[in-house]
């Protein structure tokens, strides 16, 4: 506690002090408070640390983070407030290596959610830093954490083709077009009204991560079944995909995904869901030879490495790109 209060002083000298004077400050603050006794507040610290987490909250908001996004920082960072016991200002880079290792272990987590929490909590010392309320991020120095690459399924020619052979309803067959041609999020689906599409251009504009619109395009295919779906609904929902039964509410991302892992199975066709369509459509048009970029600006990515997760390439045409170029 008697350090804490001397940091506190420390940290609050150094726009006046260079670094010789305050390391000196510091010895003779340890000196003076030698034979003292200090304690604190432990309700205030409290009240101060979540202050700290809400201020962060609200940049990110302002930033344009979802609420599901904020909702996740939040109970990360809480975590490890809870688990060291100590105030932001206080924590230092072997306290987050501690934490992270721990909760690993005790969690049974992986090295891409282990990261994920690494980064969530980089963001939050950053901003701390930069909005001088610690002087140093404890995470900084805590690299990123390497991770194997796994390559990911996607949906076959016949997989694609079985599914649509074998909708009963309508809107299913119009679903699982609308989410194989566009590439788009799931979430951003639900979010489409009937006065959206433009049939004629065959676009939409959606609502990306952070709010951001973008255009998507669409086939004849998937025109001609959205179509017959939206002539056969007699409800005057402005959604443009909602729930079978009457009232006909709008669909939701847990509905969709549930419709999808039922129909696999009746299918016997391994783990279909929603943003399988969407990584098979990258990898498509990798293979068709379309620009990184263009593709890019399609699935609403700002940053082209998360493009290059998404994207495939098969071996077959690196045999063929061989061939071509190099042999």
């Amino acid at each position: 506690m008697k350090q804490n209060l001397i940091t506190d002083i420390v940290q609050g000298m150094l726009p006046y002090l260079n670094n010789a004077q305050s390391k000196q400050l510091q010895e003779v603050l340890q000196h003076a408070l030698m034979n003292y006794k200090v304690s604190q507040d432990i309700e205030t610290v409290k009240e101060s640390e979540q202050d700290f987490v809400e201020l962060f909250l609200s940049a990110k908001r302002i930033e344009g983070c979802s609420e599901k996004s904020l909702k996740y920082y939040k109970s990360t960072i809480t975590t490890m407030l809870i688990t060291l016991d100590k105030s932001a200002k206080y924590i230092v880079t072997d306290d987050i290596r501690g934490y992270l290792t721990e909760y690993q272990r005790k969690n049974g987590l992986s090295k891409v959610t282990i990261d994920n929490i690494r980064r969530i909590l980089s963001s939050f010392f950053s901003w701390l830093e930069d909005e001088d309320y610690i002087l140093k991020n404890p995470v900084r120095r805590i690299h990123k954490v390497k991770t194997g690459t796994n390559i990911k399924e996607t949906y076959s020619d016949e997989a694609l083709e079985l599914m649509r052979d074998n909708c009963t309803e309508l809107r299913d067959l119009a679903m699982i077009d609308m989410l194989a041609s566009t590439g788009m999020r799931v979430g951003e689906m639900v979010l489409l009204n009937r006065n959206d599409i433009d049939f004629n251009e065959r676009e939409c504009i959606v609502f990306g991560k952070g709010s951001k619109e973008r255009v998507v395009y669409f086939d004849a295919r998937t025109k001609i079944h959205l179509q017959n779906y939206l002539d056969s609904r007699s409800d005057n929902n402005p959604a443009l995909f909602v729930s079978l039964k009457v009232p006909h509410k709008r669909l939701q991302i847990g509905g969709i995904e549930t419709r999808l892992r039922e129909f696999g199975k009746q299918l016997g066709l391994h783990k279909v869901h929603p943003h399988k369509f969407r990584r098979t459509l990258a990898t498509m048009a990798i293979d068709k030879g379309m620009p990184i970029e263009q593709l890019q600006q399609l699935l609403g990515h700002k940053k082209i490495d998360t493009t290059l997760q998404y994207a495939m390439v098969k071996q077959s045409n690196v045999k063929i790109a061989h061939r071509k170029y190099i042999g």
